[in-house]
């Protein structure tokens, strides 16, 4: 998909998500046209954003990305054994005991914590080149991770609206297909263009009403159990106190538009301890060639990562993937020349002899970071256990030697079968979800 999209149409369409986040910028009506619809536009007339984005993808008269020949340092490639790279990863989460938002209203709470950092659009020594690119306009919504469904998330006086809603929507897709139904009755098996596109039609409000009648089913099942409504609320109120005050600005939940402007800024941030190594490896690479670096991925709730999943194979799979610890994030190397890759990669290589990182150079275009805690890699032990290695064996591993090639985070999630780990995982997965419940619990008796 990526290569189909210019470079500055790439930058006018993320631009416009993007440049409605800069601090005290607000987009009005005639001045979008003026703003994004000529590709000359001077500096004057354009986003500090979309400036630092030009830089990015500014021609430098030789190849860049996948084309440039580039000799890939031993620290980016894989292990030997494939799975080491997401098992340390997975260790590095065990050990600390980081806790991972399983939806936006989790990540609202972390952010009002403190325990994440706002990392801006445009730096000075970095550019966010299409964080939150999947974030929708919807209404925030409940994860429930054991079925995968989104609850939306409502006020006490919302739910009976939302319901009244709904019954309404289906009610005029009922009458629409009825309609829909009589007037194919109607043609003759001639007429086959014109019963094609009826059919077409009724398909596609078909599933438009069975997503309502669903949509109907989870607000009765949540917002008629006493427990699960009073939970819904507590997390509604979590993001409308974080949408009234996010660094000084403040966001319309009502508004569709407003609602993803906030989930763009929700998912621009990192734990400190990445967004310190993101610093250090942004402010090199500026001083060496005087450009941003460009930046795509940062924190992701289970939430969003389920979402990602489904049009990038690169997004990880696993039950804790990397980017929902915050101690991820991912550059973009598309755009640049050998010379600026081998910059990259040395600084990754050298904070990963250091023991302070993980890296991968990966195929679709992103070097892949983890940042560890306190600077140093987990306990063998760990890493071993998420090997599905036993623990207690006296042998010491030998350090795996990377492998020839890189390979994407699909392969490695294909190769990664964490068995005896899987079950402890999964039962600290539980204890988060109880205590987050515990919390909520809490802070609705403080409320009251």
């Amino acid at each position: 998909m990526w290569r189909r999209i210019t470079p500055v149409a790439l930058i006018l369409a993320i631009g416009m998500a993007m440049f409605s986040l800069l601090p005290g910028k607000r987009r009005t009506g005639q001045n979008d046209a003026r703003l994004y619809s000529s590709e000359s536009a001077t500096a004057a007339e354009i986003s500090p954003w979309q400036l630092a984005a030009l830089k990015v993808v500014e021609d430098r008269g030789e190849q860049t990305g996948r084309q440039a020949k580039v000799e890939v340092p031993d620290q980016l490639r894989h292990y030997s054994d494939t799975r080491r790279f997401l098992a340390i990863q997975v260790a590095e989460w065990k050990e600390h005991d980081v806790a991972t938002p399983h939806d936006f209203a989790d990540l609202a709470r972390m952010i009002r914590s403190g325990k994440m950092v706002e990392v801006a659009s445009v730096g000075e020594n970095h550019v966010l080149y299409g964080v939150g690119a999947l974030a929708d306009k919807d209404l925030f919504t409940h994860y429930d991770e054991a079925s995968g469904k989104r609850i939306p998330l409502l006020g006490e006086a919302e739910i009976a609206q939302e319901h009244a809603r709904v019954d309404d929507s289906a009610t005029l897709l009922d009458e629409e297909i009825s309609a829909l139904k009589q007037e194919l009755n109607s043609l003759g098996k001639a007429e086959r263009a014109a019963r094609a596109s009826l059919q077409a039609r009724l398909t596609s409000q078909g599933k438009a009403l069975k997503a309502l009648h669903e949509r109907r089913e989870l607000l009765e099942a949540y917002a008629g159990d006493s427990e699960s409504r009073q939970e819904l609320i507590a997390e509604h109120g979590m993001i409308a106190g974080l949408a009234s005050d996010l660094s000084g600005h403040a966001y319309d939940l009502t508004d569709s538009a407003a609602r993803k402007e906030l989930k763009v800024r929700m998912l621009s941030h990192l734990r400190p301890e990445a967004l310190s190594v993101l610093d250090e490896i942004a402010r090199s690479y500026r001083q060496k060639f005087d450009r941003p670096l460009p930046v795509t991925s940062l924190i992701r709730p289970d939430e969003y990562q389920r979402q990602l999943s489904k049009v990038n194979s690169n997004a990880t799979r696993i039950q804790t993937p990397p980017h929902s610890t915050g101690l991820a994030f991912d550059i973009f190397y598309r755009y640049m020349t050998a010379d600026e890759q081998a910059h990259v990669m040395s600084d990754l290589a050298r904070l990963r002899d250091e023991g302070r990182i993980e890296a991968l150079r990966e195929n679709r275009d992103h070097f892949h970071v983890f940042a560890f805690v306190d600077g140093k890699r987990p306990v063998e032990e760990l890493i071993r256990a998420s090997l599905g290695e036993a623990t207690g064996s006296s042998r010491q591993p030998k350090e795996s030697k990377p492998a020839q090639a890189s390979q994407t985070k699909a392969s490695q999630i294909k190769a990664l079968q964490i068995k005896a780990p899987q079950a402890k995982a999964s039962q600290k997965k539980s204890a988060q979800v109880a205590q987050r419940k515990a919390a909520k619990k809490g802070a609705r008796k403080k409320a009251v």
